[in-house]
């Protein structure tokens, strides 16, 4: 994802956004009842979907929704840090084929004795 830019500005961030209105559930009283008060705001290159219905007022959750879409574009430009190999250790490997050989025997026991008639 690296050629997502963040806008600076909240207009040209919203281009890019599909901004969806709908009733909020939670405190608020009749205010978040009957309006569309909460804000869910899909980011459509990436397809980030973030939502907010903290306040009672579709404007502040907006503005709450933006602040949490720049920072998860943001996160999403990061780089992953890089991988530190390691090895396993010495004690580790040790129970592994123990555990291989007791689950080779169990298996072997399983299986139909051999007869030879001679």
């Amino acid at each position: 994802m690296a050629d997502v830019r963040i806008p600076s500005a909240d207009e040209e961030l919203l281009a890019d956004c599909v901004v969806q209105t709908f009733r909020s559930h939670g405190p608020g009283g009749q205010n978040v009842d009957k309006r569309e008060t909460a804000v869910r705001i899909r980011h459509c290159p990436t397809g980030i979907v973030v939502t907010c219905q903290r306040e009672r007022s579709q404007l502040q959750n907006k503005r709450i929704a933006l602040e949490r879409l720049r920072r998860k574009l943001e996160a999403l430009l990061q780089p992953d840090p890089p991988r530190i190999p390691t090895t396993v250790p010495r004690g580790v490997r040790k129970r592994l084929l123990a555990d291989k050989k007791r689950r080779g025997a169990q298996k072997r026991l399983r299986k139909k004795p051999d007869i030879d008639e001679e």
